[in-house]
């Protein structure tokens, strides 16, 4: 369903694991006329417009899935490492045809173990240090082998909703201060993901990070002043940790974040708590 002259059409879309990213991505799918479908373990009751499919993907489906232009898988990878690639197959052997467009929702966790040092870029190779990581790997390649799918690779999401942080930083739990953190607003990684289904020629791998990695002790510090409690302890750690992402490729293909460091994402957060 691509042009030339502009946007792909997004169609039919399959959610694959109808979560807050799913949730969030919906609207956006019917306000421009696509259909969205939301494939789930559960019948729970869905917004007006949204279909939906009950199926528990990690075990062969009962029966054909309809034919859809475009999926976006958002699901975690299960406890074995190949987890993602078993239900990827089936998926695949439930629809009559693979998607025009898939996009994979993958994690920045494959990246586990690397430290601090050098800037990660979409053209590094992980190194698969532990079980989370092959598994994210794995699956990574196994939706491209199937589906040609777009993979994305959001760091930390944060956002309405997800405040552990928040709530770390209220409790006064230990934290490890000096460990490098990276994340992305929940916002604009919906956005991300649906310019992937509607950009005619994506990117085949797409970090979704903001503009400023920092230090987790900077992060809870300025949450500290703003909810008026003390800064929570360090834990014991003895040096740096975790890494560094450049998200140039990510601003280079949506544009301006709507929160590119976490002051803009926190701020929104805590005026919304603020509020009467």
């Amino acid at each position: 369903m691509s042009t030339s002259s502009g946007p792909r059409d997004a169609g039919r879309t399959l959610l694959v694991g109808y979560g807050k990213l799913g949730t969030a991505l919906a609207p956006l799918l019917e306000a421009e006329g696509a259909d969205a479908i939301a494939l789930r373990r559960t019948d729970a009751p869905l917004p007006q417009g949204v279909q939906g499919i009950v199926a528990d993907v990690s075990r062969p489906l009962d029966g054909r899935l309809p034919r859809v232009d475009s999926m976006v898988v958002t699901m975690p990878p299960g406890e074995e490492v190949d987890g993602y690639r078993r239900m990827l197959q089936h998926l695949e052997r439930a629809l009559p045809d693979a998607p025009e467009r898939t996009v994979f929702v993958s994690s920045t966790g494959v990246f586990a173990g690397v430290g601090p040092e050098t800037p990660i870029t979409e053209d590094d190779e992980p190194p698969l240090t532990s079980d989370r990581s092959r598994a994210l790997r794995d699956g990574e390649r196994a939706a491209v082998e199937m589906f040609g799918a777009t993979v994305i690779r959001p760091s930390g999401i944060y956002g309405p909703g997800r405040d552990f942080l928040l709530r770390t930083v209220r409790e006064g739990r230990a934290v490890d201060r000096r460990r490098w953190t990276n994340r992305i607003h929940e916002a604009d990684l919906v956005r991300a993901l649906h310019l992937l289904l509607r950009t005619p020629e994506p990117p085949a791998l797409l970090h979704a990070t903001d503009e400023q990695p920092v230090q987790l002790g900077e992060v809870v510090d300025f949450l500290a002043a703003r909810l008026g409690v003390p800064a929570p302890p360090a834990a014991p750690v003895d040096e740096a940790s975790g890494h560094i992402l450049d998200g140039a490729l990510l601003r280079r293909t949506l544009g301006d974040l709507e929160h590119p460091t976490y002051v803009s994402g926190y701020t929104e957060m805590l005026a919304a708590v603020d509020k009467p």
